[in-house]
């Protein structure tokens, strides 16, 4: 199975998610990889057509990609795969996670916070878990990965909020400051609900390094994501990863 493919489009596409990995045992890099690489595919799908139906065309490939018994001949849809089998992993969680990105073809907004709730749960969420499982944690652990993919994926979805919204999509059910402030204070105790299991969750959790002081960036001042200013600085990105790296306190 050959990751360099798949390493080279998350170091092109998703230069976090790289960082993480690479700070990462070598022994788990490749799979972290593969699945970062087919998050990437997915994600990116219904953005580079504007015709609704190429999107789903696309998203639908993915779909057809986990759940047939036969690998295709390419870069990330090969080695998926073959880390599937060789690690055991759901395809349903797979199959849940394309489908909930249709929401990002479209203009719509989401139905009520229940439909958002389970957007990040089925993006970030699954794809936290799937990361963990891939690392070995143990059949328990997934209720603790997805809530700390959802507090990863809630930090990504308000950085992302002003391209949203400049792309015409209405990103938040809520957008008032005390909302904004609420929702990423949920955020912050999904992540500190996960860290009761952070021994079985392991490197996977390296992903979100940056998510609990984004939240918390939020909770304090809600108008940093309208404005677009949500962030860490160089020296507190690297010295954040380097610590969880060399203590393992993810």
């Amino acid at each position: 199975m050959s990751f360099a493919a798949c390493a080279g489009l998350v170091e092109r596409g998703d230069p976090d998610r790289f960082a993480a990995v690479m700070a990462a045992p070598v022994a788990l890099r490749g799979r972290l990889f593969v699945l970062y690489a087919f998050n990437f595919e997915v994600a990116r799908a219904p953005w580079v057509t504007k015709e609704p139906m190429i999107a789903e065309m696309r998203l639908q490939w993915w779909r057809d990609v986990v759940a047939e018994p036969r690998a295709r001949a390419h870069e990330v849809a090969g080695p998926l795969h073959g880390l599937i089998a060789e690690a055991e992993l759901p395809v349903e969680v797979f199959d849940r996670l394309v489908a909930a990105r249709r929401w990002d073809i479209y203009a719509d907004g989401f139905e009520d916070a229940a439909h958002f709730d389970r957007y990040l749960d089925e993006t970030a969420g699954a794809l936290m878990w799937l990361a963990a499982k891939a690392c070995g944690a143990p059949l328990r652990a997934e209720p603790y990965a997805r809530a700390y993919g959802w507090g990863l994926g809630l930090a990504n979805f308000l950085r992302a909020v002003p391209e949203l919204e400049a792309r015409g999509k209405l990103p938040l059910v809520d957008g008032r400051p005390a909302a904004i402030a609420a929702l990423a204070q949920t955020g912050l105790e999904k992540i500190r609900f996960a860290k009761a299991l952070r021994r079985d969750l392991g490197p996977a959790m390296l992903a979100g390094w940056q998510a609990e002081p984004l939240l918390a960036q939020v909770a304090a001042d809600p108008r940093l994501v309208a404005d677009g200013a949500m962030g860490l600085s160089e020296f507190a990105r690297r010295g954040r990863l380097t610590w969880a790296a060399l203590t393992g306190r993810w």
